[in-house]
């Protein structure tokens, strides 16, 4: 079976939120190059992009899994809530490899 679509209104504007920032960021970085910035600075900018969108994709997949086993498992609010707790301290582990 195939993940589904994220369905959590509040996860995809917070989403689009991130990407809409780092593309601000990116058209940044483009006239530090057109101006001729150091390349330590465009790097650094580089690097701040980069994170942005690992945690985008952190962020999407956590939210994605979340609703896949509130779906498959549904469950009462104290199996919920369990699932956040687990979901929040995978979302902190893998904050730790970006």
């Amino acid at each position: 079976q195939k993940m589904s679509v994220l369905d959590d209104e509040q996860s995809r504007s917070e989403m689009l939120n991130r990407l809409k920032r780092a593309e601000g960021q990116l058209r940044g970085i483009q006239r530090m190059i057109e101006s001729g910035q150091p390349g330590i600075d465009v790097a650094s900018q580089l690097v701040a992009v980069r994170r942005a969108l690992d945690s985008t994709y952190v962020h999407m997949t956590v939210s994605l899994v979340e609703q896949e086993l509130g779906s498959r498992l549904g469950g009462d609010s104290r199996g919920r809530k369990q699932i956040g707790e687990v979901l929040s301290e995978l979302t902190a582990l893998l904050a730790k490899v970006r």
